[in-house]
């Protein structure tokens, strides 16, 4: 099916009670932690999450396809009728989120590591940053690096291979356990007292940082401040300013790969409850 064929499915709205129509884009399954939050704080909304997996990982991809695929799966989530996006995607945002808003007429909010909320929390001045590769080397990432007290040191450290890991379901798994040891060391042997999660994949890792490194070290995770500055966006909307709504929106899945899988994943991965939104899943088909 192509995609321009595809149009946002209105059987699934609850008539009436929807405010407004929000798609959530991403590599793959990691904006799922974004999605997760907003169903939280705004489960009054429709949504349209929409997952790269067949292409994932983009932390490892070049710069300038990158960009190109970001700006496509945005136009289409805006001509499905999407009023606000959310750019789930560090290495997207890192990479992209310029072009993509001066392109598509929507509200569009990105997402990016949390270090300066890590620099202010942390007590001894030493950061870890776990990121994609291409978020770490982006102008983006290293223009906001440059603006925060050099006081503190920010140990990078590039995540390989966990996002194809937890893209296939193994996000507990002892593979993604030792590797994730691999890469946590360095920041570990540095004496960082704080941990900023630079990939929106990498929430799904809690429980395994937890594991290696305690209950000490303080964990960044920039998702509810993302949503917050969705929930401003969106409340400026003209044609929903006022309206309040008791009811949960619908929330469709859409994917690259397997449409189906991608609901699992939902489900096994996320902690608000799909049940009470009328949910349904296709395949993205092709864009240019």
């Amino acid at each position: 099916m192509a995609s321009q064929d595809w149009q946002y499915p209105s059987q699934y709205c609850l008539v009436g009670t929807a405010l407004a129509l929000i798609g959530v884009f991403d590599s793959g399954v990691g904006g799922l932690s974004i999605l997760d939050e907003a169903l939280r704080q705004l489960p009054q909304h429709d949504y349209i999450y929409l997952a790269d997996s067949a292409n994932a990982p983009y932390g490892e991809k070049s710069s300038e396809w990158i960009t190109h695929r970001s700006l496509s799966l945005c136009q289409y989530l805006a001509d499905a009728g999407c009023d606000a996006i959310v750019v789930a995607c560090n290495t997207a945002t890192a990479e992209a989120i310029q072009q993509i808003r001066a392109t598509v007429q929507v509200p569009v909010i990105g997402v990016e590591p949390g270090i300066k909320p890590a620099a202010m929390q942390s007590q001894n001045g030493i950061v870890g940053v776990l990121a994609t590769e291409a978020t770490l080397k982006s102008d983006k990432f290293n223009a906001l690096l440059a603006t925060l007290p050099h006081h503190c040191s920010f140990i990078k450290q590039a995540g390989a291979g966990l996002v194809p890991l937890i893209e296939a379901g193994k996000a507990d798994s002892e593979e993604t356990l030792d590797l994730l040891a691999k890469h946590l060391e360095p920041i570990q042997d540095a004496g960082s007292d704080t941990l900023v999660l630079g990939c929106t994949h990498y929430p799904f890792l809690r429980k395994s940082i937890r594991k290696l490194l305690g209950d000490s070290i303080t964990l960044i995770d920039t998702s509810e401040a993302v949503v917050r500055q969705l929930k401003r966006q969106v409340e400026q909307l003209p044609s929903h300013d006022n309206v309040t709504s008791d009811h949960c929106g619908s929330v469709t899945f859409v994917s690259s790969k397997d449409d189906r899988v991608l609901l699992k994943m939902a489900r096994d991965l996320m902690q608000s409850n799909l049940e009470a939104h009328a949910v349904s899943s296709t395949g993205l088909g092709t864009i240019r």
